[in-house]
C-alpha cells in the first residue's frame, strides 16, 4: 500500500474544493503593504522638504570643502609650487656652477696647452743649440785633426822624398859603378840629382 505524503495529502477536515483554472471564484494573492502612487521625488507634497534638505546638504558640503577640503588643496598646491620652487632654483644654480667649472676647466686646458708648447719650443731651441755647439765643437776637432794630418803628410812626404833622393843616389851610384867599373863623386851626383826633374 502507498504511503500518504502529508505535503501533497490534504488533511480530512480541510476544504477540498476544486477550482477550475480560469474561474471567476479563482482568487489571487497580492504581497501586503503595497499601494500605487507616484515616486517619492515627483510628488509635489515633498517640494519643499526636499528643498530644505537640499540647502542643508549643500550649505554643508559648502562648509566642509571651504573649510577643510580645499585649505588642504591649497596647502598641497602651495608647498608643490615652493618645492618646484626650490627645484628649479637649484637647477638653474647647480646648471651655473656647472657652466663655471667647464668654463675653468677650458681656461685651464688653454693654459696647459699654451705651456706645453711653451716647454716643448723652449726644448727644441735648447736641443738645436746644444746640438749646433756640438756640430762646431766637432768641427773643430775635426779641422784640428785634418790640420795635424796634413801636417804629418807633409813632413811625410818631405821625409819620403829625402829618402827618395837618397835611394836614387845610391841606386844611380851602383848603376854608374856597375857601368864604368868606377864610382862617382858625391858632388857630380848631387848635381845629377838637382838636375833631374821631381815627379
Amino acid at each position: 500500500m502507498a504511503e500518504k505524503n502529508s505535503l501533497t495529502t490534504p488533511s480530512q477536515n480541510a476544504d477540498t474544493t476544486l477550482v477550475p483554472p480560469g474561474s471567476p471564484h479563482m482568487h489571487t494573492e497580492h504581497p501586503s503593504g503595497g499601494h500605487g502612487g507616484a515616486f517619492p521625488p515627483f510628488e509635489s507634497h515633498t517640494f519643499l522638504s526636499q528643498l530644505i534638505w537640499l540647502a542643508l546638504a549643500f550649505g554643508l558640503l559648502y562648509y566642509l570643502m571651504s573649510k577643510v577640503a580645499l585649505p588642504r588643496i591649497e596647502a598641497i598646491l602651495g608647498e608643490r609650487a615652493n618645492r618646484l620652487s626650490a627645484d628649479l632654483g637649484e637647477a638653474q644654480r647647480m646648471k651655473a656652477e656647472a657652466d663655471a667649472a667647464g668654463e675653468a676647466y677650458e681656461t685651464s686646458l688653454r693654459q696647459a696647452q699654451a705651456k706645453a708648447q711653451s716647454i716643448a719650443q723652449d726644448t727644441r731651441n735648447a736641443l738645436s743649440a746644444e746640438a749646433d755647439a756640438k756640430r762646431k765643437a766637432l768641427e773643430a776637432e775635426l779641422n784640428q785633426k785634418l790640420a795635424a794630418s796634413e801636417a804629418t803628410i807633409r813632413s811625410r812626404t818631405a821625409e819620403a822624398m829625402g829618402n827618395v833622393r837618397t835611394i836614387a843616389g845610391e841606386t844611380a851610384s851602383a848603376i854608374v859603378e856597375r857601368l864604368t867599373g868606377q864610382a862617382p863623386d858625391q858632388a857630380s851626383l848631387n848635381r845629377a840629382l838637382d838636375a833631374t826633374p821631381a815627379h
